[in-house]
């Protein structure tokens, strides 16, 4: 369970600045596909001096889990901007600033992304 749990922290530390994850792809990176709900209990459940980029994981819509007007919402949104993401109305556009979205992009040049 311990080297689950580092592994999901460390796909959450590995996102890059200016790029977000779902919660979903975080788990899959992780080697626990399935485990979305994880990622997020261990979001909030972080030990103590660990520094993570809490900000950048994001639900598999791009909608910022916390609630609307929140300070958790306000603190994720102006980090995610001060990083360059665009947020609007609490939504990232993953297929932008998404890690697996912005992949796709680069191979297959998909139409709308």
């Amino acid at each position: 369970m311990q080297d689950r749990n580092a592994r999901i922290y460390a796909a959450i530390a590995a996102i890059p600045p200016g790029r977000v994850a779902s919660y979903g792809a975080i788990a899959a990176r992780a080697g626990v596909p399935g485990r979305a709900r994880l990622v997020g209990r261990l979001l909030g459940e972080v030990p103590e001096g660990m520094q993570l980029p809490w900000f950048r994981v994001l639900r598999a819509s791009g909608q910022i889990a916390m609630p609307p007007g929140s300070r958790g919402f306000r603190e994720q949104c102006r980090r995610l901007r001060a990083e360059g993401v665009e947020v609007c109305n609490g939504r990232v556009p993953l297929s932008r600033f998404g890690l697996d979205g912005d992949l796709d992009h680069a191979l297959w040049g998909l139409p709308g992304q």
